[in-house]
């Protein structure tokens, strides 16, 4: 398929999470959401994936409504499902029983099929203190670099 790449990245994911485990999961969508998403109008920077009744689903995904669509356009907020086998299903909701552990999703791509697949980390909150020894280390690397190059 010759179509544009589509990446939809959740940049401060790293920053205001520890990732521990990291899937991939596809998505239930309508035929204008798909349409959408590769326009690439859509955002994950809100998102957060649920538990509900075995099923994983992803709450306040912003996915543009269709231009060209008709009555048959879908609501920008709607919670969709993720799909994924029953193993890690359990896994899933086994983590969350854990207070404070939370489902972050970090990427919104195009399989090579054309599927849309949402991947998504298994993640706790960092306090402050973290981030501020993860920008400390940032920057501590970006002087590095810039001393080995002159």
């Amino acid at each position: 398929m010759s179509q544009k790449q589509v990446n939809i990245r959740n940049k401060k994911a790293k920053f205001e999470y520890h990732l521990l485990d990291v899937f991939t999961a596809g998505m239930q969508l309508t035929g204008t959401e798909i349409k959408s998403i590769r326009k690439s109008k859509a955002s994950i920077l809100e998102a957060y994936c649920i538990c509900d009744r075995s099923e994983i689903w992803i709450r306040n995904m912003h996915i543009t409504e269709y231009e060209n669509g008709s009555f048959y356009n879908h609501k920008p907020r709607t919670d969709r499902k993720l799909l994924l086998n029953k193993k890690e299903i359990k896994q899933i909701e086994k983590f969350l029983t854990v207070k404070g552990n939370t489902l972050i999703p970090l990427r919104l791509f195009l399989s090579e099929k054309g599927w849309a697949k949402l991947e998504f980390a298994c993640a706790q909150g960092k306090k402050l203190h973290d981030k501020r020894q993860d920008l400390k280390e940032k920057d501590d690397r970006r002087d590095m670099d810039r001393a080995m190059k002159r």
